[in-house]
């Protein structure tokens, strides 16, 4: 997995998940408001809801790792026969 593809997981699972501020996502993930005049007045870093975001975060993978139960999608094509 790339760099990016693991940054672009956490961000679909943290959203996913229902439990941050979008906003401190974001902030966690150092993406820049595109609203020019949001990102001039939000300025907020959201420290404390970060930190314990990335500790659900490790809590989470340690119990990946562990051997959790994960869905397992089957993403492959598959073939179709017609008779």
């Amino acid at each position: 997995m790339t760099g990016h593809g693991f940054r672009a997981m956490a961000a679909t699972l943290l959203n996913e998940m229902g439990l941050w501020n979008p906003d401190a996502i974001e902030r966690q993930l150092a993406h820049q408001d595109s609203n020019a005049v949001r990102r001039a007045y939000a300025r907020g870093e959201f420290w404390e809801e970060r930190v314990r975001m990335m500790q659900h975060w490790s809590d989470y993978l340690d119990e990946l790792r562990a051997g959790a139960k994960v869905l397992k999608g089957d993403f492959g094509q598959r073939a179709t026969h017609s008779s």
